[in-house]
């Protein structure tokens, strides 16, 4: 644990990619076999199940300090991380008293304390916890926090964790990629196969690593807002030309709002899993069957989407089967799903990823078609003879019920993660509606003590015959750190109430937001829910009179057959 905590530090001291690499590879030379492959497991965002309630946490912290229910709460939003404050404050001199350092390695703190802890009652999981506390110096008692919590984060990717074993073990970083998707067990066996200089290793039902876009916004002169610079098509259309080359060598398809995964027929069985490395084979039935009809040693990559009467749902139809274990003839008759297939990645068992885009689509249109699966459909590719006709149909995305066009290179091989030039994504401008601030709440980590988390209001009715603002939506990324200290400084001189943590604002700052998508929800007060809401500006030259009403709002609702 102590190894494992410096190496924490390490990568949370630095952003240097470099500098990060070389501490994951000191780490993974030295650590036993079971310590990296738990290393390994949390570092590129996996976790258990949370085996102790939140609650329960901060007030065995509070009572082990010695303090308060309320002053605990008050360090918590001073300091604005829990795990930090329970290692803070430690444990007090009359209370369980402080051990050396324990010298249980990594894999015997998840294996034999950590994981135990779901089957417990709480008065052995509350002896459990404040034992562990009581036998960690603060450094790694703040990692074993993150880990109980469920909150363990540092700033590294996979690719860089990758990139550290393929320097510690001399495997190349695809195999590695490939060997760390699907399930696995933690484990000294695990990590003696995944770093193995043998290859012909793969499981039946592991996925390939997925190969994702760049935005197109990284690559073409944007805003100071990090727009793109395109109001004038024929201009645009000119900087495409001469950022991309000739339209000719590219394959724009449409930009779905699904589900990524990859659907797997291998030795007479079918594996779907999502791109969050979830295997959803029993949640989706109707792509599962297509696996029936589909030749063995297939790999395909598609997009999980709700569809019916020829057309693409919303994609708040597919969230009502997300986490649902019983799908009832109900649910599957109101949200039927399909795939939509946009690349082939292994065919008769031979992985093709290297063979270029435009050869594995024309294998890919004769699989779909020699198949014939009504849930398995070709993902159409947008045909036009220019850069400015492109961006014609790019503009009317929502009409064909997508997000926007991905442009992918047609000689480019698929990728492990995202690699720069060969596939864009290119997405439509948000939709977008004027908003009143009327709460806040302070933030967490070094946004602690400033009030960074708002939720916005739109009119009910006409403000200026006896409207009311309606919470609307909550957002808390978009502005400059200039501008969040001026909000924050608004909302401390405008406080009109205080419930807990959150404060009722004068209503005064209108912003504009952005949002991806919006359906409608007995949920909300407003009826509406949006998708990824953030703010794109404020609005000085607005007063709250101009903000939108629900009935504008309301337009924006897409059409649902």
């Amino acid at each position: 644990m102590r190894d494992f905590a410096v190496l924490y530090a390490e990568l949370d001291a630095t952003n240097k990619t470099n500098e990060k690499v070389a501490a994951l590879v000191r780490y993974f030379r030295s650590a036993p076999a079971a310590d990296a492959a738990w290393a390994i497991y949390f570092l590129i965002g996996r976790r258990p199940r949370q085996a102790v309630p939140t609650a329960s946490l901060r007030a065995w912290s509070a009572e082990a300090a010695g303090i308060p229910d309320w002053l605990f709460e008050e360090c918590y939003a001073a300091v604005g991380d829990l795990a930090e404050t329970m290692a803070l404050l430690g444990m007090r001199s009359n209370g369980v008293p402080e051990a050396a350092t324990a010298s249980r390695s990594l894999a015997e703190w998840i294996e034999d304390v950590l994981l135990p802890l779901r089957e417990l009652d709480e008065p052995a999981k509350k002896r459990a916890v404040l034992a562990a506390w009581a036998s960690l110096e603060p450094r790694e008692r703040f990692v074993w926090n993150k880990l109980i919590t469920g909150a363990f984060r540092v700033g590294v990717s996979q690719k860089l964790v990758v990139r550290a074993l393929a320097e510690v073990s001399g495997v190349d970083e695809a195999t590695l990629a490939h060997r760390l998707m699907g399930e696995w067990q933690p484990g000294a066996r695990f990590f003696a196969q995944l770093v193995a200089p043998e290859t012909g290793d793969a499981d039946i039902s592991r996925p390939y690593p997925f190969f994702l876009a760049y935005a197109l916004e990284s690559k073409l002169p944007t805003d100071p807002r990090g727009r793109l610079l395109d109001a004038d098509p024929a201009a645009f259309a000119e900087t495409l030309q001469a950022a991309l080359g000739d339209v000719r060598d590219w394959q724009a398809e449409w930009k779905w709002d699904g589900i990524r995964a990859q659907l797997i027929r291998r030795r007479g069985q079918t594996f779907l899993w999502s791109r969050g490395e979830e295997l959803v084979t029993e949640r989706f039935p109707e792509i599962t069957a297509i696996g029936d009809v589909l030749p063995d040693g297939v790999v395909l990559d598609g997009e999980i989407m709700p569809f019916k009467d020829g057309r693409a749902l919303p994609f708040s139809r597919l969230q009502t089967r997300i986490g649902r274990k019983a799908l009832t003839k109900k649910i599957l008759a109101e949200a039927p799903v399909v795939l939509f297939a946009y690349d082939l990645l292994e065919i008769a068992g031979e992985d093709v990823r290297d063979k270029p885009l435009r050869w594995r689509r024309a294998q890919l249109e004769r699989l779909v078609r020699e198949c014939n699966s009504p849930a398995l459909k070709l993902s159409p590719i947008v045909e036009a003879e220019s850069w400015e006709a492109l961006g014609r149909w790019q503009r009317r995305s929502r009409e064909h019920d997508a997000e926007g066009l991905m442009l992918k290179r047609l000689d480019s091989a698929y990728g492990v993660g995202r690699i720069v030039g060969d596939w864009w994504k290119w997405k439509v401008a948000p939709y977008t509606a004027d908003a009143v601030l009327i709460y806040a709440q302070a933030g967490h980590g070094r946004r602690a003590s400033l009030f960074t988390d708002y939720t916005f209001a739109v009119w009910d009715g006409d403000p200026r015959d006896g409207g009311r603002l309606v919470p609307f939506a909550k957002a808390y990324s978009g502005l400059t750190d200039a501008e969040i200290r001026r909000v924050d400084a608004f909302i401390r001189a405008n406080t009109l109430e205080k419930f807990g943590p959150v404060r009722t604002v004068k209503p005064q700052l209108v912003f504009e937001l952005g949002f991806e998508g919006i359906q409608r929800s007995s949920r909300h007060k407003s009826g509406i829910a949006v998708r990824f809401p953030r703010i794109l500006r404020l609005r000085d030259d607005k007063r709250i009179e101009d903000a939108d009403t629900l009935d504008t709002i309301r337009a924006l609702l897409p059409h649902e057959p």
